[in-house]
């Protein structure tokens, strides 16, 4: 299987978590500050076995008091994050930073490193929010509050930084046993070390998963057409229409692991259009069916997906074609 660290499997338990939540002065990190955090070391099962939270002195006027409740009196007395970060690394490593709108958490959280020069362990990261749209849940919206009241979590302090990140905690458990059952797979992001993608992203942005999968080459030759009833074969060209049910973001996890190739346009070299509307009167839907490209419904296409057969690699098609042009010269 090929893997890019894009997804995983939510029965996969994985080395375990940490629920984060910050609260901030503003909304650019490195100009804005971390006025508190709290960080959770959660098991993979969702049990909480080591926490640190804590207010901090950002240096700066604290922003928003209207919404953190934080007055400079407050923090005044605090630790800086240089004082704490060691101790937040320690939480951190080898585990799977999670966060409600993970973008903005991680990215204020690495600024506040650079800052101080230090460099926090973190691979991969989740996003809740992305995690709750794969569930179903038929919640109004996807805010903190909404979910919490969707599982029963009590949520007595909103916008604080411990009691946010103990009801994400919380949510995380549920959230993950319904993942498993829906043999969905989990939004799982490797990351740098340094910046999250573009320094300020929101739940509302568009992930760049998409626009990195299109211009990724396969590692496998496009064997044509997928053949209706038939196994789908590493190296095909696979589309995602608009109309699906499953998440775009977990379709591309899973053509991208499974050896297929992420196409954001449909033409005559795709193989298979992913769409539960096969006579769509507009976009990719309707574009297959003008080039005749077969259309699988997202949960035809999951299930097929545990029958994809091996393709020719593209150094196994070079090294062949190599060989070739060698005994044509005798």
């Amino acid at each position: 299987m090929v893997s890019h660290g894009w997804g995983r499997p939510a029965v996969d338990t994985g080395t375990g978590w940490a629920v984060v939540d910050v609260e901030t002065s503003g909304f650019r990190p490195g100009q804005a500050r971390i006025v508190s955090m709290a960080a959770l070391a959660v098991r993979h099962d969702g049990t909480v076995e080591r926490s640190l939270a804590t207010l901090l002195n950002p240096g700066v006027d604290p922003g928003p008091t209207h919404v953190h409740g934080l007055t400079a009196q407050m923090l005044e007395g605090a630790p800086r994050f240089g004082d704490v970060v060691a101790d937040l690394a320690e939480l951190l490593r080898g585990r799977t930073l999670v966060a409600h709108n993970v973008g903005f958490d991680y990215s204020f959280l690495t600024a506040e490193a650079e800052l101080v020069g230090a460099e926090l362990p973190v691979d991969s990261v989740m996003c809740t929010v992305e995690l709750a749209r794969r569930l179903c849940l038929g919640t109004e919206n996807l805010r903190l509050e909404t979910l919490a009241a969707h599982w029963g979590v009590p949520q007595l302090k909103p916008h604080d930084a411990l009691d946010d990140a103990q009801v994400l905690a919380q949510i995380l458990k549920p959230s993950l046993a319904r993942a498993r059952e829906r043999r969905a797979w989990l939004p799982t992001r490797p990351v740098s070390r340094r910046r999250w993608p573009n320094g300020r992203v929101t739940h509302d942005d568009v992930h760049p998963l998409r626009s990195v999968a299109a211009r990724m080459p396969c590692p496998y030759l496009n064997p044509g057409r997928y053949l209706p009833g038939r196994p789908p074969v590493k190296g095909m060209r696979v589309a995602v229409a608009a109309e699906v049910t499953r998440t775009h973001e977990e379709l591309i996890e899973r053509i991208v692991a499974a050896g297929l190739a992420y196409t954001d346009a449909v033409d005559l070299d795709t193989s298979l259009v992913v769409c539960n509307q096969p006579d769509a009167e507009q976009g990719k839907g309707y574009q297959a069916q003008e080039y005749g490209v077969p259309v699988l419904s997202d949960a035809d296409f999951l299930r097929a997906l545990d029958h994809v057969v091996g393709g020719t690699g593209i150094e196994e098609f070079f090294d062949a074609t190599t060989v070739g042009d060698q005994f044509a010269l005798f």
